[in-house]
């Protein structure tokens, strides 16, 4: 998705719903994964990264989130580890304000949450822990099931009309391709990824600019006044 697509899904995603018993999502259901689909669309992080977002970790003042878990399935469950992707130890990710105002709205829920629960809530510093919302066993406050974060989103995917063959991890490579589109520096747009160089992020995503490219050279030649020498 470029920049305008991903605007609109996320103002799709923040309508509350408007019923009766909604208040904007701060206890009801409606908005309960809109701070979360933010964080992917907005950040670029894995899901298994999201899922291990701890709170602890996460500089206000900085606009700084450090990703030292992540959600891992294995089998047919899942678990909660220490980060070792690409042999990253607490990677740091840069994020803007208003990202960290979408935090805050999420840490606001989870207070409300953990006060309507009570004992049933287990707390693991998570940001995005398991909520109370059709709790049928395990506990609340623990680290959600990978899979039904997917099955969620496929749920939202077809809701809002969006392409099938479109995934949660695709969110990354929509951020990677418009911030290089947007002639962001790459050595930023590859460290804030965690790539492990910018090379490989150019020869990784260095495909899907060749329209720019082409729009550059055709601009270059305009300016040069080419056309009018053949």
């Amino acid at each position: 998705m470029d920049d305008d697509q991903t605007g609109r899904f996320l103002g799709s995603v923040w309508e509350p719903c408007g019923n009766r018993a909604c208040d904007g999502g701060l206890a009801h259901h409606c908005l309960r994964d809109a701070p979360l689909w933010t964080v992917y669309a907005a950040a670029g992080v894995r899901r298994s990264e999201a899922l291990g977002m701890k709170w602890s970790l996460v500089r206000w003042d900085e606009g700084a989130i450090e990703l030292g878990w992540v959600v891992v399935e294995e089998g047919n469950t899942y678990r909660l580890r220490k980060l070792t992707k690409d042999g990253d130890d607490n990677a740091v990710i840069y994020v803007d304000q208003s990202v960290m105002s979408v935090l805050k709205r999420q840490r606001e829920r989870q207070d409300a949450e953990r006060k309507r629960l009570g004992s049933a809530w287990v707390d693991h510093d998570l940001v995005f822990a398991r909520d109370g919302f059709k709790l049928y066993r395990g506990e609340a406050g623990g680290p959600q099931d990978p899979e039904k974060v997917s099955a969620r989103w496929r749920t939202l995917r077809s809701r809002l009309k969006l392409p099938e063959e479109f995934r949660i991890h695709d969110w990354r490579h929509s951020k990677v391709t418009n911030d290089l589109e947007a002639g962001e520096n790459p050595v930023e747009v590859s460290a804030n990824v965690r790539h492990h160089s910018p090379g490989y992020t150019m020869s990784r995503y260095g495909h899907s600019r060749k329209d720019g490219a082409r729009k550059l050279a055709a601009s270059g030649a305009g300016r040069l006044g080419l056309s009018s020498l053949v």
